[in-house]
């Protein structure tokens, strides 16, 4: 990268894939391209033995069986099929089904559940959050005490980066034998998540937000529970979801996990590094700037920031080819409404119009994090002396001849 290059630091939207990741999906694209499914030949147990392998090593990196993996087409088709198929599969139940969720989940799990809601198949309850975004502990226990059918609670937020208390609220799903969905999206790779121990039933992965590909995922099952499929066509992986297998995707999130497994721990490291440097930085030079979501208990690389009553699409129109920063999830971009993890959690709407969101990652250097400061300051106070300019502009009605 030169010095001219344009700096990525939306991280949360989508990571850049690690080489030895592409390297490896590359053999199994063009070398190794057999179908996991075709059992008459030797090119076919290849593949089969790859996926096998590819489910070893994202079952390590989240400390779950092989067995308890299902490979999807992302993290919104593994959303999908762990809500739609829990509920589907209480079809027989007289009483609707109820969700417990919270209220700053991603899109897919929030229009997942209201799609349910909407065709009358489940009731839904949502839980507090405060300014931070965080969880009440006693709300859960008395929500589960009262019997619901499903608790969706994400296990780090893709806006605000709060990460939540995955194995406290495992822990009083489990106790009151409740499924609890978990989105670990933003997550996994960056935090560690032990499936076994935490009590989650379902949860699941995106191989793009963890160095993998896009187009890959995974849905993790506790065993001893079922779904009902919501797509149909064949038996592929226990019936659960069928198609052919997306061998080179599925082989690079494994490789991706391996990975992550290997240096998260340091990398995590860094990347706050980085990230306190660019916040300080900004905190200095931009003394109303607010942080967003739970500073002690956040994401390495999120940087959540408001700067009140200066847009944030202005913003980002000066700074789009120099910084890729986002003033929200990409699930919602081009949507014009303010974003409901930010009005979940009481945020002043001059606030929200002036929010931005900062992801850095593994592959972010200090260099760029000393660029993207001065950019984006230069950026906060050219808008802001555009704006004065407009608002020292007074303007009088055209006169009329007559006095009132």
């Amino acid at each position: 990268m030169t010095e001219s290059s344009p700096i990525y630091l939306d991280c949360h939207a989508t990571t850049p894939s690690d080489r030895r990741v592409a390297e490896l999906m590359l053999h199994y694209m063009t070398v190794e391209f057999g179908n996991a499914n075709s059992v008459d030949h030797i090119w076919g147990d290849r593949a089969k033995k790859a996926v096998s392998k590819a489910a070893i090593q994202v079952a390590e990196l989240i400390g779950a069986s092989r067995k308890e993996i299902t490979f999807t087409s992302g993290a919104t088709e593994s959303i999908n099929l762990a809500i739609q198929g829990s509920i589907l599969a209480e079809s027989l139940n007289p009483k609707k089904p109820r969700i417990a969720l919270s209220p700053v989940e991603h899109k897919a799990v929030l229009d997942t559940c209201q799609a349910l809601e909407k065709k009358g198949m489940a009731e839904l309850i949502f839980l507090r959050v405060d300014s931070r975004g965080r969880l009440n502990l006693e709300e859960i226990e008395k929500v589960c005490a009262d019997r619901i059918s499903l608790l969706c609670v994400m296990a780090a937020n893709n806006e605000i980066g709060t990460i939540y208390p995955i194995a406290d609220i495992g822990k009083i799903a489990r106790t009151h034998d409740i499924p609890f969905f978990c989105d670990g999206s933003q997550a996994v790779g960056k935090i560690p998540v032990d499936f076994e121990e935490s009590g989650i039933t379902y949860l699941a992965i995106s191989g793009h937000k963890l160095y993998g590909p896009k187009g890959v995922g995974a849905l993790v099952m506790r065993k001893g529970y079922h779904l009902q499929p919501i797509r149909f066509g064949g038996g592929h992986q226990g019936g659960i979801r069928p198609g052919t297998l997306n061998v080179p995707g599925i082989v690079g999130l494994g490789e991706a996990c391996r990975l992550r497994g290997a240096e998260m721990a340091e990398d995590e490291i860094r990347i706050a590094k980085l990230r306190d440097k660019l916040q300080n930085f900004l905190l200095e030079k931009i003394p109303d700037l607010v942080i967003n979501g739970d500073i002690n208990n956040r994401l390495a690389g999120n940087l959540h920031v408001s700067i009140p009553d200066v847009p944030n699409s202005a913003i980002i129109a000066r700074v789009r080819d120099r910084l890729a920063i986002s003033t929200g999830a990409a699930c919602s971009s081009g949507v014009e409404a303010p974003s409901h993890v930010l009005r979940a959690i009481g945020l002043p709407q001059n606030a929200i119009e002036g929010a931005l969101r900062i992801g850095v990652g593994k592959f972010t250097t200090e260099s760029e994090i000393d660029r993207a400061a001065e950019i984006l300051v230069s950026a906060i106070y050219a808008t802001r002396e555009v704006m004065k300019r407009s608002s020292d502009r007074v303007t009088f009605p055209p006169a009329t001849g007559r006095s009132n």
